[in-house]
């Protein structure tokens, strides 16, 4: 009895158990080669572009298979009502967390900091900014990444038409299935990899850039690391035990692959496939995980308004302007809710937000680099809560659209 229940728990944990002694490796590798480790990266390269060629047919196959096929669509629209108040809540409760957190910890506090130069930042539109959120000119440009957004509303209103068209669009609903099906193999295939990959990624990224983890920006990372991790052990399992009660928290155990995955590799799209495993071993009924994770990656971001307020909150201190008043923090937790909506699930697609940032507050172009700076530094535990937590909102969603005793049934989808 004892040897069968070890054999489970090794079962349950052992591909999680790789990828953190993979990654283990990697973060030793890293600080004793240093910069050289550099080399390693491509190994690391292999495995994140193998995610990305594939998250954007998967997203498109599962999102309009998952819609085409539902019988009720009214069950659709309370998935996204759902959905939108399981993301506007959670980014709420985490920006009044991050704004208590600064208030008492002021992440620029006695810090004496050299303004680097930068070029004049163009004027931000926000208009514009929303149109190229939601929208491409083109269609090969809605088959990219970098434009996740459009290609999910996209996909809702394809899927939509196919179920629209009833008998007729039956054929195609069933192809979408198939293929959805193939594209999950090929991600059990590429996990094989996973290991070797995310190791050598890790590596190459501590080598990097291991030293400016403990450089001038050590107090502001003294605060959201461990802020991140306190949130993930806290937060989660109460979101958790809200879903699905004890059976809940024991679940959580499946969204460690996904957690290394996205701490490694920085990106919510490249965790994505994970993330649907890991609702599927939940026991997350098939449209519901299909429909919130994929918009989860683009629109779902606790990490990104941990750390938005975490970078307003900094240069407000390096500017030596109060971080403070009634109105100042209403606009901080919007533009941290709404811009984890704009920022996209990529490395780097932070950019974006952080001139946001510095425009709206009206801070000189010399701002850019240093809010730049900790958000690359933040990247990889914001990442993590971004990916992971929408796992958790899969499976609150789950709870308001299929009852308290979701985790109990069989998906009727499935």
């Amino acid at each position: 009895m004892q040897n069968e229940k070890l054999a489970k728990l090794w079962k349950a944990y052992k591909f999680s158990v790789i990828l953190l002694v993979a990654i283990s490796i990697g973060t030793v590798i890293g600080l004793k080669m240093g910069p050289q480790a550099i080399m390693f990266k491509p190994l690391g390269d292999i495995f994140i572009n193998g995610m990305f060629t594939i998250v954007v047919p998967l997203v498109f196959v599962t999102i309009t298979s998952s819609i085409s096929s539902m019988s009720d669509m009214r069950r659709l629209k309370k998935i996204l009502k759902s959905l939108l108040f399981v993301f506007i809540s959670t980014g709420f409760i985490a920006s009044i967390l991050i704004l208590i957190v600064v208030y008492f910890f002021p992440p620029a506090k006695g810090i004496v900091f050299s303004m680097p130069a930068a070029e004049a930042l163009k004027p931000f539109s926000t208009g514009d900014q929303v149109v190229k959120a939601l929208t491409v000119t083109d269609f090969p440009e809605l088959i990219s990444r970098k434009n996740m957004l459009p290609l999910i509303i996209f996909s809702l209103f394809f899927g939509m038409c196919v179920n629209k068209i009833g008998e007729k669009g039956a054929i195609i609903s069933r192809g979408l299935e198939a293929l959805s099906e193939v594209f999950l193999k090929l991600v059990d295939l590429l996990m094989l990899y996973a290991p070797i990959g995310l190791g050598a990624y890790f590596a190459a990224l501590i080598g990097e850039h291991g030293q400016e983890l403990i450089g001038s920006y050590a107090r502001a990372l003294a605060i959201y690391y461990p802020l991140c991790f306190i949130y993930l052990i806290i937060a989660f399992p109460i979101y958790a035990y809200i879903s699905a009660g004890k059976k809940g928290i024991k679940s959580l155990k499946y969204i460690i692959p996904p957690m290394i995955t996205a701490l490694a590799t920085q990106s919510s799209i490249a965790t994505l496939p994970i993330n649907l495993e890991a609702c599927e071993n939940i026991g997350v009924p098939r449209d519901i995980r299909e429909i919130v994770l994929p918009i989860g990656a683009t629109a779902h971001m606790d990490g990104t308004v941990l750390s938005t307020i975490l970078k307003i909150s900094f240069l407000f201190g390096i500017f030596q302007v109060p971080f403070e008043g009634v109105g100042t923090y209403i606009s901080a937790i919007l533009l941290s809710i709404a811009g984890g909506v704009v920022m996209s699930g990529v490395p780097g697609g932070g950019l974006i937000g952080e001139m946001l940032i510095v425009t709206m507050y009206g801070f000189p172009p010399e701002a850019f680099p240093i809010v730049a700076t900790i958000g690359y530094l933040v990247d990889p535990p914001a990442t993590m809560i971004n990916a992971t937590g929408d796992t958790i909102a899969s499976m609150l969603v789950a709870r308001m659209v299929e009852g308290k005793e979701w985790i109990n049934k069989k998906a009727s989808l499935d």
